[in-house]
């Protein structure tokens, strides 16, 4: 009889249970409007796109097309693992991206934390225009002035001749100098915008926070990392998840950009190699088994760091 009872409202349940969501369709039509364009456009190139997977399990031909080419299973991915330098590029995009989240991570905050204890309103937003500006030139314009200043005859090189008496040297064609230029350049191009998102963190720290830390006698350096650091520590944990899922993804501008033949053992990574093969030499059948490896490995990381981020007490994306 119980069964019986439940069969008959089960349908009741779901009718009331479309007809609620119908409401609030019809309720935010205009939202829904609004939102459209942006749901369209992840759609077409972001969801869409991942049809094209399938290349990497197939021998891929443009002339027989995708549903067209012969299924080879898991033969790319050998072929891929079994290149010979693909372990040293594999080693290069892993290292280069450790670096730049150990220094050009932290980075942003420390920066946000800064300009918040600034009172001067001009100065501070003086400062925050002139970090923001690199974030929106072109690595192409980037490139070249690295490139003219880290040169032989480059003023980096000029001065520190002149007061340390060294011999010229181009710093761009020196693997470990090429190393830092990386880092520094990256840092100094993103740390602006990273400060945006902390800045909007700390602006809504509970200011009666500041005042309680205050009467407990904390100075400003104790209010740091009492208050301020553990109110926007969601906000840390949150972008620290999202960059580790995108640890096997180099920006291909700035690599192609500072890359020179001196520095190429250090400096090639998955995404020239994606661009030297798949665009170069056609092997598109190699380049999506690659970025659907990137993507397996990307999935694993966020998942792994959320799920540590919740084990620690921090929180997590979901």
């Amino acid at each position: 009889m119980r069964n019986k009872h439940r069969t008959k409202k089960e349908p009741t349940v779901r009718a009331l249970g479309s007809e609620s969501v119908m409401k609030c369709i019809r309720r935010d039509i205009w939202l829904y409007v609004f939102l459209a364009p942006a749901l369209i456009y992840l759609l077409i190139f972001k969801y869409a796109p991942m049809l094209g997977m399938v290349i990497g399990f197939k021998d891929y031909s443009i002339g027989k097309g995708i549903l067209g080419s012969e299924w080879v299973g898991f033969d790319n991915f050998v072929r891929l693992f079994k290149t010979p330098n693909f372990f040293v590029i594999l080693r290069n995009t892993i290292g280069l991206n450790i670096l730049s989240l150990v220094f050009g991570f932290p980075a942003p905050i420390i920066l946000s934390i800064l300009i918040n204890e600034v009172n001067c309103k001009s100065y501070k937003k003086t400062v925050q225009t002139i970090l923001y500006i690199p974030h929106f030139v072109s690595w192409v314009i980037l490139g070249g002035i690295i490139i003219q200043l880290t040169s032989m005859n480059g003023p980096i090189s000029i001065v520190l001749s002149k007061l340390f008496g060294m011999a010229p040297k181009s710093f761009i064609t020196d693997p470990f100098s090429w190393v830092v230029i990386y880092i520094a350049s990256g840092i100094w191009q993103g740390v602006g915008w990273g400060t945006i998102i902390y800045l909007a963190a700390i602006t809504n720290v509970d200011a009666q926070l500041y005042e309680a830390a205050k009467i407990d006698g904390a100075n400003k350096f104790q209010q740091i990392i009492n208050v301020t650091i553990p109110c926007i520590s969601g906000t840390i944990v949150t972008m620290l998840i999202l960059r580790m899922g995108s640890m096997l993804s180099v920006g291909f501008e700035q690599i192609y950009m500072l890359q020179n033949s001196a520095v190429f053992d250090v400096s090639d990574v998955i995404s020239t190699y994606e661009y030297r093969v798949g665009l170069e030499q056609r092997q598109y059948s190699i380049t999506t088994a690659l970025s659907f490896f990137k993507g397996v490995v990307g999935l694993i990381l966020v998942f792994g760091t959320n799920s540590i981020a919740k084990k620690l007490g921090e929180g997590g994306l979901w």
